[in-house]
């Protein structure tokens, strides 16, 4: 048996021809999860957890792999980053600007996603599939360029009155989304916001916001069986888990003992065992 111990962080994901493969860092290690798959995989949590911004220990993980006076400081971690058309930058009250005008100031593409139910997101440029695999879509589509991320929240914002910005977790753990026509989609919902755009682009400039003819991004997922009702795992209740590793999909690890979303344990140390 092999073991590999460290920290976990989000798991790194690429996407060749449609199929996407996984890497689960540990620390300065790389577990290539794909040998893995269809094989026994044990996961142990070792009880500690150590902020990934400062290194310091932590009783528990805030905003997925901080401590609390981080997650306090960081702008990474504001409520802005999850509601977007809040960015209060232009108010002078931005945690940290520098972090803000690199990462906040930069292309943005709206986008529509079919995770079992068609979605509408956001994500930076350099985020793309990135965002999409995070969210276990089988397909997606970017439909607006804007110049900001607070011009990305502006333009969800008005097409959330119409489509979900919510991906069921449930649903989309269960199985391959069935194909939905999202140019058809977008063809139906870009005139129903037109007057908002005109809007946004009256204020920000007629460049701010860019509609975009793009191909659909087909994405398939390294599972070989899908539960039918979705156990979840938890470091917190079970320190050791794991089982037959059945496949990955967004931030999953499918067991045939449940499945975990590693994402939401970043931070903790474990040892897998394989």
């Amino acid at each position: 048996m092999t073991q590999i111990t460290g920290h976990i962080r989000k798991m790194t994901a690429t996407l060749q021809a449609g199929q996407v493969s996984y890497q689960l860092p540990l620390d300065d290690q790389m577990l290539d999860l794909m040998p893995l798959i269809g094989k026994p995989l044990t996961l142990t949590h070792s009880g500690h957890i150590h902020c990934q911004e400062c290194g310091k220990k932590t009783k528990k993980s805030y905003s997925q792999g901080f401590c609390y006076p981080c997650m306090s400081k960081l702008a990474k971690c504001d409520m802005c980053i999850m509601k977007p058309e809040t960015c209060h930058f232009a108010q002078g009250t931005c945690r940290e600007p520098k972090w803000g005008e690199e990462n906040c100031f930069v292309p943005h593409y709206v986008y529509l996603a079919n995770t079992t139910a068609i979605k509408v997101g956001i994500t930076r440029h350099t985020q793309i599939p990135t965002r999409w695999i995070d969210q276990g879509a089988n397909q997606a589509l970017p439909i607006f360029k804007v110049s900001s991320r607070l011009q990305s929240g502006l333009v969800e914002t008005a097409l959330k009155e119409f489509i979900s910005d919510k991906t069921n977790w449930r649903n989309m753990l269960k199985g391959k989304a069935e194909p939905i026509d999202l140019k058809e989609h977008a063809k139906n919902l870009i005139p129903q916001i037109e007057h908002k755009l005109a809007e946004l682009q009256l204020k920000y400039g007629q460049d701010a916001i860019e509609k975009l003819e793009q191909d659909v991004v087909e994405i398939d997922y390294p599972v070989t069986e899908y539960p039918s009702k979705i156990s979840s795992l938890n470091f917190d209740k079970t320190p050791q888990l794991g089982g037959i590793l059945l496949g990955i999909k967004g931030q999953y690890l499918y067991f045939d003992t449940g499945v975990i979303n590693m994402r939401k344990f970043t931070s903790y140390q474990i040892t897998a065992e394989f």
